[in-house]
């Protein structure tokens, strides 16, 4: 009897524990249903630091931190970091912080401007009794008299999962609103929403047991929409610091709603596309942390009766990544043709195909048909009754001032003006380019990026493919409207007029071409309204100068970097253009005496050099590769895949033999790291969703697979295409190329983002790290580290991956 009241009395304490915060190993407070963060990002721009809270699995409050403004932006002062504690016995987590951040005040990239004011302080948060927890704000001096009800406490609710739902605040109540709604009043210098409620109790979604939060304080809290004054803000929750007081400047109570039952629901993480017969094939199962084992996963054959069972597959517990656990079932083996899904339990998989051509259609063509297209710079682009954006940019571009730290991180100097001098008109930059991401300006490594993977879809894959007018003389691109021409060489035209067009009138290549005011930079919908079209010159009003900036540099890899494209686009174009194909070689080649030879050994050479060997076959580009064989080696993960293109062209044995033994090793080291994710890639999850990175991963991976054949295997490129398709963690396992596949990312971070819309083709970075565990992708048009589309790489790498599946898959034997 004693011995069954002290086990009793054992069971009660633990599941005492598990109802209470408490301190995971990985320093936040949790449990089952809830986790409160603090400070473990570094990113509150992106709305990503700060003391969060994921309550049933979903970041719903996130950047609880003080701030200067009721409403901040991207450019808006920003506290810097100083120690965190963790006071285990008081259940405290504490950090210091401070105003302003002296390396970014008018520095570096996107430099902030702080005000003349110094404030030390420090947040703790401190877990209480069962779910809820005590926020507070102490100051180490008290604020200044001028800085009173200016400086708050924010936190911000994430609206994508409160819209249509109701709050409550000291008897009044509302509803989170789609839009931003007036009335508004001035913060500062700028017009915000005013507070849509005061008080001292707020409660968001008081109907739904897994979101309602409470917030109490003793002083007044207020209730903003901060997309009044940015598209891209949250809903925000602030109190301003008392006045005279240093300790407890403010103390909150929060008490989130906890299911103490609840469990992570399980993910169907599978190829949104679907697989060729002969493509290893697994499915992966991401199921909460304490799932230890699961039933076998169902293939199921869709039929016009329905479905109808096909085979069980073993599921075995692959192991825990990041913060759930994951489960694999392998079906290779299985190679029938049809439409199927997985069924898991009650889940069941988006519908996916097994087919030889499964890759050959609706897949790759979105890129080519519409991404690309809209992105196109001084062009109007009509797509039937649609017209995406109108002719633009067409007075691109005024030399830059010098000596200026633009807020995207451009910075002219004064030696690389050329024969142009500040705000003077440059000719030949109002033609070509496409937009970079939603941000509309045009980046030299984006677009030369861009030209070059084109460039080796026609080389390799000889793609010939012909579904849009490109009318350059009238400046008119028809989507859907074939003009008789390769669609494919006609895009690389493009990406040459503006890259060429700077060589030939600067005589070096420009950095980039970009917006001169914020106001432009953050305008959302048709590119044409950034500026008037009409090319300024000093005899005109200043108030006329909205013309692009073009800016330039002295940097040796980079120019190393377009010279190997141009390289490669003159392979590309030496049958349909002949003329620009020497163009672009003898272009190179230049860029070879100024920037290469002189150049450092870095990646960016051996690439520009190997590149130059393939398209001249000259010897001379082989001894620079030999005489930089001991950084190849060492480096090979960087380099051997464009070298490996070189390969027939090499004569030294030594240097081969040396290649091969490094690429064996590195081999070895790709299918170690590919073992710590369950998802058959090296994968290290960041900020940014690694999608892109994991595409060009997988690109190079190709060309490594094609040089080495008996040293590597295919499955890295395979497993890093079947990554974006959908195999990748989280909730949402949507494709990351918006309208690819069975379910896709269809909210995208392009130029009609604020329609909440998507590019057809765009590729976004996809699946994030909310630190220090939480993968995240979601549906939100305005975050750039998850949702963003970009030139360079972000579409035209998927473009080539898939093309080398099929091609692989088609032609093994």
């Amino acid at each position: 009897m004693k011995q069954l009241f002290l086990f009793c009395a054992l069971m009660i304490i633990v599941l005492q524990g598990m109802c209470q915060l408490t301190f995971n190993n990985k320093g936040y407070l949790e449990m089952p249903g809830l986790n409160v963060t603090v400070f473990a990002d570094i990113y509150p721009e992106g709305h990503q630091t700060g003391v969060t809270i994921i309550q049933h699995g979903q970041r719903v409050v996130a950047n609880g931190d003080v701030r200067l403004e009721v409403s901040p932006g991207q450019w808006s002062p920003i506290p810097k970091e100083g120690k965190q504690v963790i006071d285990e016995v008081n259940k405290t987590i504490s950090r210091e912080l401070w105003f302003p951040d002296s390396s970014r005040h008018l520095k570096g990239f996107n430099p902030i401007t702080y005000p003349d004011l110094v404030l030390k302080y420090k947040v703790s948060v401190t877990a209480l009794e069962g779910s809820s927890f005590k926020i507070t704000v102490d100051l180490d001096e008290p604020l200044p008299a001028e800085w009173v009800g200016k400086v708050g406490f924010n936190i911000e609710l994430f609206p994508g999962h409160i819209f249509g739902k109701s709050w409550l605040m000291d008897g009044q109540t509302g509803i989170f609103t789609q839009q931003a709604n007036g009335p508004v009043v001035k913060d500062q210098d700028h017009f915000i929403t005013q507070a849509l409620a005061k008080g001292k109790v707020f409660t968001m979604v008081p109907e739904n047991d897994l979101q309602r939060i409470k917030f109490e304080s003793k002083g007044e809290l207020a209730l903003y929409d901060g997309r009044g004054n940015h598209n891209n803000g949250w809903f925000i929750l602030r109190e301003t610091l008392a006045a005279n007081k240093t300790k407890g400047a403010l103390e909150w109570v929060v008490s989130p709603n906890v299911d103490k039952n609840w469990k992570y629901k399980p993910v169907i993480q599978v190829s949104q596309v679907g697989y060729h017969p002969l493509q290893p094939k697994m499915v992966v199962i991401e199921t909460d942390v304490e799932t230890k084992r699961i039933d076998p996963v169902r293939l199921l054959k869709l039929t016009e009766n329905g479905y109808v069972f096909v085979k069980e597959f073993d599921a075995p517990l692959w192991g825990q990544f990041l913060r759930y656990n994951y489960f694999r079932a392998d079906f290779s083996s299985f190679t029938d043709e049809g439409m199927y899904v997985v069924q898991h339990n009650e889940s069941y998989s988006n519908p996916f195909k097994i087919d030889k051509s499964v890759f050959q259609q609706h897949v790759w063509q979105p890129v080519i048909d519409y991404f690309l297209p809209v992105q196109m710079c001084h062009m109007r682009v009509n797509d039937h009754y649609r017209v995406w954006h109108d002719a633009c940019h067409l007075d691109d571009a005024l030399m830059a001032p010098t000596d200026l730290n633009h807020f995207d991180g451009y910075l002219q100097g004064a030696s690389t003006l050329s024969k142009y001098k500040p705000n003077e008109q440059v000719p030949g930059l109002d033609r070509g380019g496409w937009h970079d991401a939603g941000d509309f300006d045009l980046r030299v490594e984006s677009q030369i990026g861009t030209i070059e993977l084109l460039a080796l879809m026609v080389e390799e894959f000889n793609i010939d493919y012909d579904a849009t007018t490109i009318d350059q003389e009238n400046r008119v691109v028809e989507i859907h409207k074939a003009d008789g021409h390769n669609d494919v060489v006609q895009q690389i035209e493009h990406g040459l007029l503006s890259v060429l067009g700077g060589y030939r009138s600067l005589g070096r290549l420009y950095r980039g071409i970009i917006c001169p005011r914020l106001d432009q930079y953050v305008m959302l919908g048709d590119a044409a309204a950034m500026t008037d079209n009409v090319k300024w010159d000093a005899t005109m009003p200043e108030n006329k100068r909205d013309d692009r900036w073009v800016f330039t540099e002295e940097n040796q890899g980079r120019e190393c970097g377009v010279g190997a494209g141009l390289a490669v686009a003159a392979r590309a174009l030496a049958k349909s253009n002949p003329q620009l194909s020497e163009e672009c070689l003898q272009t190179a080649l230049e860029l070879w005496e100024t920037s290469g030879k002189t150049s450092r050994t870095n990646r960016s050479k051996v690439h520009f050099a190997a590149q130059l060997l393939v398209s001249t076959n000259d010897e001379r580009f082989a001894d620079e590769l030999y005489s930089m064989a001991d950084y190849i080696v060492a480096q090979a993960g960087q380099t051997v895949w464009t070298v490996g293109m070189a390969l027939p062209l090499l004569k030294d044995k030594q240097f081969k033999t040396r290649l091969a033994e490094a690429v064996k090793v590195q081999a070895e080291k790709i299918e170690s790291d590919a073992k710590a994710s369950p998802f058959g890639v090296p994968y290290r999850p960041h900020i940014w969703g690694a999608g892109w990175t994991i595409q060009r991963f997988g690109v190079e991976q190709y060309f490594v697979h094609k040089a080495w054949p008996e040293l590597t295997s295919p499955d890295f490129f395979m497993n890093a295409l079947n990554f974006n398709l959908g195999v990748h963690p989280g909730d949402n396992n949507a494709s990351f190329a918006s309208g690819v596949g069975s379910n896709s990312v269809l909210v995208g971070y392009g130029l009609n983002r604020a329609d909440w819309s998507y590019i057809p083709g765009g590729v976004v970075s996809g699946t994030a790290l909310i630190r220090p565990d939480l993968p995240e992708l979601k549906e939100w048009p305005y975050f750039w580290q998850q949702t963003e589309y970009v030139m360079g790489g972000g579409s035209t790498n998927f473009m080539f991956l898939v093309l080398a599946v099929d091609r692989y898959l088609n032609t093994k034997k």
